[in-house]
């Protein structure tokens, strides 16, 4: 039997699916979208647990200050390697320049909204 998601996890597993690669976009951003802006840990705790049964691009999601929430050799290298095979350029600390590469959902949202 499939799990019953909510409409929440239903519009973050959406969200995810639309960074392109290139691009990166935060926890809090991704919650705020999906209409929960203190939901940030929620999206933490679906990508830990769905990334790889919904084949999510889950390395594209990083913390509101740029950097892979991730300590070195629990996943910090492998998210890092993941982005900068996308073009993104990740420092030796795990940071990325948000603005430079955080995705603008603003145009594809209209989709979220539509009743």
């Amino acid at each position: 039997m499939r799990e019953q998601l909510t409409e929440f996890s239903l519009q973050v597993i959406t969200l995810i699916k639309q960074i392109p690669k290139g691009r990166v976009a935060t926890y809090g951003q991704i919650a705020q979208l999906a209409g929960s802006p203190r939901g940030a840990r929620q999206v933490v705790r679906l990508l830990h647990s769905s990334s790889h049964t919904r084949d999510l691009p889950w390395h594209r999601v990083i913390n509101q200050q740029g950097h892979i929430a991730m300590a070195s050799g629990q996943g910090l290298e492998e998210q890092a390697s993941l982005l900068q095979s996308e073009g993104v350029l990740v420092d030796q600390d795990g940071n990325v320049n948000l603005g430079a590469y955080l995705y603008d959902f603003s145009a594809p949202l209209d989709f979220l909204h539509q009743s």
